[in-house]
């Protein structure tokens, strides 16, 4: 099956452990020099419109993806939120 990350972007992730839906596909792992496809991400949800950022990422490993559809990607495990690669956030302190 050949597919092209502009198509992946279309699809909706839904887990079918909990029937919960996760968003779109984002991003994906890849290991460079193999070519091989290590996860797939799904961003997470937005909040206020936008315009307070967004939700945690969800980080969905490779071997967690089920099947493909025309239109959604079925996962059969529960998903595992990705680490932030930045540290903790921390808010000022006024006074």
């Amino acid at each position: 099956m050949v597919n092209r990350f502009s198509i992946l972007r279309r699809k909706e992730v839904i887990n079918v452990c909990d029937g919960c839906r996760l968003g779109y596909v984002g991003d994906l792992e890849i290991r460079i020099p193999e070519g091989e496809v290590k996860a797939l991400i799904v961003y997470g949800p937005c909040r206020f419109f936008g315009l307070f950022g967004r939700g945690e990422d969800f980080y969905v490993p490779w071997e967690c993806v089920q099947r493909f559809g025309d239109d959604i990607i079925l996962i059969d495990k529960p998903f595992q939120r990705r680490d932030g690669t930045q540290g903790p956030k921390r808010g000022r302190r006024y006074g």
